[in-house]
């Protein structure tokens, strides 16, 4: 015998379709929910659908966006000579938030995965190589450091080298304040391989 509602089942299926939120977690947030006033519940409700109905891809980018071209792609102030190359919309994000990185940006939107079915095609490979005018000297291909993530730099740079253009990855080591006794032997493999001269 179900003794949940069916409106509260629905909420909790819902919410535990979204990534990394579990059947207790989603349940949690159903009956969070319910304690909430009609007003919050409505302006919740609202701007879902105003997001919805008001974010999309940046026509040159792909990241997301309100305005096309995206704030990024548009202003003048960025350096139009690197394109750095994510994953997803949110990495922009992610990177944007430490205020280093004053050039362009380009979203994949996934990573090649033939397993998954996912191949060049279904990425925005294809717009990426559009963009590579003469005026860009350097390609940062900042992927996560999956099996995914390195096939399709292997694959990005395969096709980028010709163009005489550039090709950089971010260094990848130790975190600052780590000791080495704590750092997995795979990470300090590529510390070591990505050393500088000091």
């Amino acid at each position: 015998m179900n003794v949940q509602s069916e409106a509260i089942e629905a909420v909790v299926e819902h919410f535990a379709s979204l990534p990394s939120i579990g059947r207790k977690t989603a349940q949690r947030l159903a009956f969070y929910l319910l304690r909430q006033s009609d007003e919050f519940i409505h302006s919740f409700a609202s701007s879902l659908i105003r997001m919805k109905e008001s974010v999309h891809s940046c026509s040159i980018c792909f990241t997301y966006t309100e305005h096309d071209p995206c704030p990024i792609c548009s202003t003048e102030r960025r350096d139009r000579t690197v394109i750095c190359v994510v994953e997803q919309p949110t990495d922009v994000l992610i990177i944007e938030r430490m205020s280093e990185f004053k050039g362009l940006y380009h979203v994949l939107h996934g990573n090649i995965n033939p397993l998954e079915g996912i191949n060049p095609d279904d990425l925005k490979i294809r717009e990426l190589i559009a963009r590579l005018n003469s005026n860009v000297t350097e390609i940062i291909l900042a992927l996560n450091p999956t099996v995914e993530g390195e096939v399709t730099m292997q694959y990005l740079a395969r096709m980028i080298k010709p163009l005489d253009i550039i090709v950089s990855r971010p260094a990848r080591g130790i975190p600052i304040g780590s000791e080495l006794e704590y750092t997995d032997e795979a990470t300090l493999s590529k510390a070591l391989e990505s050393r500088i001269a000091m």
